[in-house]
């Protein structure tokens, strides 16, 4: 096809694209929607994208209706609102996350939504010294004994978080459950997609494991100067 025969079939399409008013309404649309594309494609946090995708699905949508396209029509009804669920899903976390920092809230209960529920025998262990750190756990039910310590965990708290950071990956104590609990967990791949989705998700997450080191830190100076004044009260 010559250059001619090619610019002739565009001026005849835009003619067509212009030859009533629902046609313009649909060229438009088809912009506007590839504009949004285009947007999104510097965006770099998951909510705003989540919306320009929502824009763009509404306008390929008017598109469809007007020009008609059914192929058009089935696949942006169709993303429509698995998009818009994904924006609401994020804006939720995010309200958790924002309500939990201004609570000083460190038990990670906002990561319950995204969290597998299980449930664990009396005996049961989670995981054992030296195994990887692949998974966070939340004990909705029940006790848990760290063992080599002998310290009883409560329900209502994130663990497991440290070895989960720390760079060997490997837990420091063995978790066994001291009666039948209700365990959630969560693992690293959709721990680094929250992450990388909702850059306040990945700020409250260190902000938890940074306060769970200080009171680790809080309790270990406690127990040094509890140890150096019994020391000192024996001597005397």
């Amino acid at each position: 096809m010559s250059l001619a025969e090619i610019i002739a079939v565009a001026a005849e399409q835009i003619n067509e694209a212009l030859s009533s008013r629902a046609q313009i309404v649909a060229l438009v649309s088809a912009v506007i929607a590839a504009a949004l594309i285009v947007a999104g494609s510097f965006l770099k946090t998951m909510i705003p994208l989540r919306w320009l995708a929502v824009g763009s699905n509404i306008a390929f949508l008017v598109y469809g209706v007007l020009h008609p396209s059914l192929p058009m029509l089935l696949l942006h009804g169709t993303l429509l609102p698995i998009n818009i669920y994904r924006a609401v899903e994020m804006i939720s976390l995010t309200r958790r996350v924002r309500a939990s920092a201004a609570s000083k809230d460190r038990s990670g209960f906002w990561l319950k939504p995204y969290m597998k529920r299980t449930r664990r025998k009396a005996g049961d262990v989670l995981f054992h010294k030296g195994d990887p750190a692949d998974h966070l756990y939340f004990l909705a039910e029940g006790r848990i004994e760290l063992v080599e310590i002998g310290q009883m965990l409560e329900p209502g708290r994130i663990f497991g978080e440290i070895a989960f950071f720390a760079p060997e990956k490997r837990r420091t104590l063995t978790a066994r459950c001291a009666q039948d609990c209700t365990v959630l967990t969560i693992d690293e791949s959709n721990v680094r997609q929250l992450y990388y989705q909702n850059p306040e998700f990945g700020y409250e997450l260190v902000a938890l494991v940074a306060g769970r080191l200080s009171a680790d830190v809080q309790r270990l100076e406690q127990r040094l100067a509890d140890s150096e004044m019994g020391e000192l009260t024996r001597t005397q």
